[in-house]
C-alpha cells in the first residue's frame, strides 16, 4: 500500500480512462495506488474494470455526479488509511512526473501539515493553458514569495483535475458537497480550505497534466451550445450556496458576476438569450433556498 491513493471518478469515457490509467502507472520517481469510482457507467467501463489488477473499483449503482464520485471516493480514501488523496477527472492525463513534483512540493513546504492542498498546471491537448481549470492566484501570494523559486504559488481555488489534499484535511475540512451533482463542487471545495479557513495552498508550476477536454472554450453561458444550456442550472444554484458560505461580501460577489453575465448573454449570445438570462435569474432567487451542508469524517 502505497501513502498516496490517486481517485478517479468516472461516467462512459471508456478509452480516456484507460489513458488516465496507462499515465499514472507509469509514473517515474514516485508511485502510487489507484481507485476508480465508476458512476454507472454503460459504456463497457464495468468490463474492463474487471480485468484490472491491484486497482481499487467502487461500481456505484447510479450517477450521483461528479461531486457525489469525489465524495465517495474520498471518504474510502481516508477510510483506507491513506495519507494523501490526489483527486483527478477520467480525462485527466497526468506525466510522467507529476506525482513526483507534487511530493517534491509537500517536501520543500514542510509537509502535509503546512498546507491545505496543492494543484498541478492543468494544460489543454496542445500544451496550451486549459481555461476550465484556471486556479485563482491569491492577492497576499507575496507572503510565501520565496516559494516561487521553487515554482510555487499560493492559491485561493482550484479544480478537481490533479488537487493533492493531505487526508488529514479532509478529516478537518470535510467532504465535496454531493448535492452539488456537478460544477463547481471543486471551487466550493478549495475556497473552503483556502479562503475560508485560511490555509495556504499552492499551484506547483513543476506538476504539469493534461486535461483531454473537446475544446477549449472554457465554459460560458452566453456562449455555449444550447444542448448543454440546462447544465448551467447547477453552475448557478452553486454558486449561489458557495459564495452565501462567504457571507456578504461573498453574495455580492455572486450578484455582480450574475449581473455581469446577463450582461454578456445580451451582448454574446448568438440565440436563446431569453432562456440563457432566465437560468441565471432563476437560480439566484431560487438557489437561495438550496442549502446543502459541509459532511464531516
Amino acid at each position: 500500500m502505497n501513502n498516496v491513493v490517486a481517485v478517479i471518478v468516472t461516467y462512459n469515457r471508456l478509452e480516456l480512462l484507460k489513458e488516465c490509467v496507462f499515465a499514472l502507472q507509469s509514473q517515474k520517481g514516485a508511485s502510487c495506488d489507484i481507485m476508480i469510482v465508476n458512476n454507472a457507467s454503460s459504456d463497457g467501463t464495468d468490463a474492463y474494470l474487471k480485468e484490472l489488477n491491484n486497482i481499487i473499483v467502487y461500481n456505484l449503482p447510479e450517477n450521483i455526479g461528479g461531486a457525489g464520485g469525489f465524495n465517495y471516493g474520498m471518504r474510502k480514501a481516508v477510510e483506507l488509511g491513506y495519507q494523501y488523496i490526489w483527486i483527478m477527472d477520467d480525462d485527466t492525463i497526468v506525466k510522467p512526473d507529476t506525482l513526483f513534483e507534487l511530493l517534491d512540493a509537500d517536501r520543500i513546504i514542510g509537509g502535509a501539515e503546512e498546507y491545505g492542498y496543492l494543484s498541478s498546471v492543468v494544460l489543454w491537448k496542445d500544451g496550451t493553458e486549459c481555461k476550465m481549470n484556471r486556479p485563482k492566484i491569491k492577492k497576499s501570494f507575496y507572503e510565501r514569495i520565496e516559494l516561487l523559486e521553487k515554482s510555487l504559488v499560493m492559491i485561493e481555488q482550484a479544480t478537481f483535475v490533479s488537487l493533492f489534499v493531505p487526508a488529514l484535511n479532509v478529516k478537518k475540512y470535510g467532504l465535496p458537497i454531493q448535492e452539488y451533482l456537478i460544477w463547481v463542487d471543486d471551487i466550493e471545495y478549495t475556497r473552503r480550505i483556502a479562503v475560508r479557513n485560511n490555509k495556504k495552498s499552492y499551484l506547483v508550476g513543476k506538476s504539469q497534466v493534461i486535461h483531454k477536454m473537446n475544446n477549449n472554450e472554457g465554459s460560458s453561458i452566453s456562449k455555449d451550445d444550447i444542448q448543454r444550456i440546462n447544465r448551467y442550472n447547477y453552475a448557478y444554484r452553486n454558486d449561489n450556496r458557495t459564495y452565501r458560505f462567504e457571507g456578504i461580501k461573498g453574495f455580492l460577489y455572486y450578484t455582480g458576476k450574475c449581473g455581469i453575465n446577463v450582461l454578456r448573454v445580451i451582448k454574446n449570445a448568438k440565440n436563446h438569450r431569453i432562456k440563457r438570462i432566465f437560468i441565471i435569474i432563476k437560480n439566484y432567487f431560487s438557489g437561495l433556498f438550496f442549502n446543502p451542508t459541509i459532511e464531516k469524517l
